[in-house]
């Protein structure tokens, strides 16, 4: 059956490639995004420009800490459920600018979380991160963990945001999900993510950072795992849950430069720098749960979705 879905962010990386999949599957989409300047706006008019042409597409302009343009938004959509991706993304920038992090994040997450209950949604799914782990020192990383010590304001905003996921979920009945995504990469990928810097750098051989010695380990998750994550969470059955959307399987920052290399065909010119503050050491996601309860299963191995990345990248570099 089709149902009337609202996308916040849906106009950007992971969005974008959900809507893609929301519309395939017959169901109507409105996407409320902002088109802020966060990078180059031109590149989220990119990846919608396809969606404009299809009849069960609504766009909204506007900011989810509007309270007005949220409500004026769900009144006029009807929905059956929200998927809430919009946020101010990135630990690094959070550090520099942290009241615009908890403004978007928290704000903007409340009145999302008011509009459901003012007009009567009753599922939501909220895009938390693998950030909230912190340095957690157990490997990997499961839901069950205690997520009690952030290390960059990004971070302590999507613990907040679960935080009131839940609350939300205990008071008014809205059965939810929290989505934990470890490091998406993909196609779209937004220009100032490593992956996407450190192929655009050396194909064009200029320098690269990397931070630290090299052995910082990510879990580095493709976007169409991340999209089938939510869509099967989506078809499943439960009150309030979180789960993790990662790969269960980490490469270190070296490794991972090295294979870009490979597929790119070019040498890096690597510039040592110490680490940034808010980065983590790891992360590196147990499934195990998302397996089980959601049928999560991720297929996209880091040699895969980096060729698939390069060839996208050679095919649009023009255009970025």
């Amino acid at each position: 059956m089709a149902d009337s879905i609202l996308v916040t962010g849906g106009a950007g990386f992971i969005g974008s490639h959900l809507v893609d999949r929301l519309l395939s599957d017959g169901h109507h989409v409105t996407v409320l995004d902002n088109f802020n300047d966060f990078y180059n706006p031109a590149i989220k008019r990119d990846n919608i420009a396809a969606h404009l042409k299809n009849d069960r597409y609504r766009l909204v302009e506007g900011d989810i800490r509007e309270t007005a343009v949220v409500e004026a938004c769900f009144e006029a959509g009807a929905f059956d459920e929200v998927i809430h991706l919009a946020a101010m993304a990135g630990v690094r920038p959070s550090i520099a600018r942290p009241v615009l992090y908890q403004e978007v994040n928290l704000i903007g997450t409340m009145n999302i979380l008011e509009a459901c209950r003012k007009f009567g949604v009753s599922k939501l799914i909220f895009a938390s991160s693998s950030s909230v782990y912190g340095n957690n020192k157990t490997v990997p990383f499961a839901e069950t963990d205690p997520v009690d010590n952030p290390i960059s304001p990004y971070a302590s905003t999507k613990k907040s945001g679960e935080l009131m996921v839940y609350t939300y979920h205990h008071l008014y009945n809205i059965k939810a999900a929290c989505l934990r995504f470890f490091t998406v990469y993909g196609p779209r990928q937004r220009p100032e993510m490593a992956i996407h810097m450190f192929i655009d750098r050396i194909h064009r051989g200029e320098e690269i950072r990397m931070f630290g010695d090299g052995r910082t380990k990510r879990d580095y998750t493709y976007v169409d795992d991340i999209v089938d994550g939510i869509v099967a969470c989506r078809a499943a059955e439960f009150e309030y849950e979180i789960f993790n959307l990662g790969r269960s399987d980490t490469i270190e920052l070296a490794s991972l430069i090295a294979k870009i290399e490979k597929h790119v065909g070019r040498k890096a010119n690597i510039k040592t720098v110490d680490p940034q503050p808010g980065d983590v050491e790891q992360t590196f996601a147990d499934i195990s749960k998302a397996k089980r309860m959601i049928g999560y299963e991720p297929k996209v191995s880091i040699d895969k979705g980096l060729k698939n990345f390069v060839s996208w990248y050679l095919n649009n570099q023009g255009s970025l």
